[in-house]
């Protein structure tokens, strides 16, 4: 036998060898993707459609690769929880159920005013000066005033200013809902109230109120001008606060 026909029985071996370590790397690494964990957002309780999402509905779990959604939100570091703030449910999550980015949406006026009233109040808009309007931010507390036409007991009528509320949280200015804009989204915002301003010297903000502030807050609307004082951060004292008439700001 010479040495060429000696050489092809060792080529053979070399090459099942190469396509046996080939398909047993290819084995391992299957079977490695199986086991592969990933962890992932689940609801920690059922959420409801429409639902402002908070930390404290979701958690983080461990699952199999395999079965981790397409669109799951993945934690790989712990800062990643925050990947859901600012956002509202579109669909109803129930308990367990991994937190797809298809199942949610960015909080934002599409996603109604609602979503940032607190349990027991009401939204109510009230109209305020176009220039107080870059002043005043959500999350900001202020005093509702109304100026108005009162009977004295002559019968005479006499201009007076009372405080109708107190300490009452801005949830909303035109269409920023303090949801964290972004500079573009801030400034199309900013654009769409101007354009919706551009035929009146009001803007409006949105106002949590309990069901009687409410009442008292669209009588005053009806019967005279209102305004705002704008409040210092903790600043959330409440204090009875005397009617002013015009006889006392002109000395009479």
């Amino acid at each position: 036998m010479d040495k060429k026909t000696a050489l092809v029985p060792a080529l053979f071996a070399v090459a099942a060898a190469a396509f046996y370590l080939l398909a047993l790397n290819s084995k391992e690494h299957a079977l490695t993707g199986q086991y592969e964990t990933a962890k992932v957002l689940v609801a920690r309780a059922d959420i409801p459609e429409r639902t402002l999402v908070q930390e404290g509905l979701v958690e983080v779990a461990e699952l199999p690769r395999r079965y981790v959604a397409q669109d799951a939100i993945e934690v790989r570091v712990p800062t990643d929880v925050r990947m859901i703030s600012n956002t509202v449910s579109r669909v109803r999550i129930p308990k367990g159920n991994q937190i797809s980015q298809s199942a949610l949406m960015p909080l934002s006026p599409g996603a109604g005013l609602a979503l940032r009233v607190p349990p027991g109040y009401r939204a109510a808009t009230l109209a305020i000066d176009g220039e107080m309007r870059a002043l005043v931010k959500p999350g900001d507390r202020v005093d509702v005033l109304v100026t108005f036409d009162a009977v004295l007991n002559d019968g005479r009528r006499e201009k007076a200013t009372a405080t109708l509320l107190q300490n009452i949280l801005v949830i909303a200015v035109g269409r920023n809902l303090g949801q964290g804009l972004t500079s573009d989204r801030l400034r199309l915002d900013a654009a769409a109230d101007e354009k919706s301003a551009a035929f009146s010297e009001k803007s409006a903000i949105s106002l949590a109120v309990n069901p009687r502030e409410l009442q008292f807050l669209a009588l005053a609307t009806q019967q005279g001008a209102t305004s705002i004082g704008i409040r210092a951060p903790g600043d959330t004292e409440m204090h009875p606060i005397p009617v002013s008439m015009l006889r006392q700001l002109v000395g009479g």
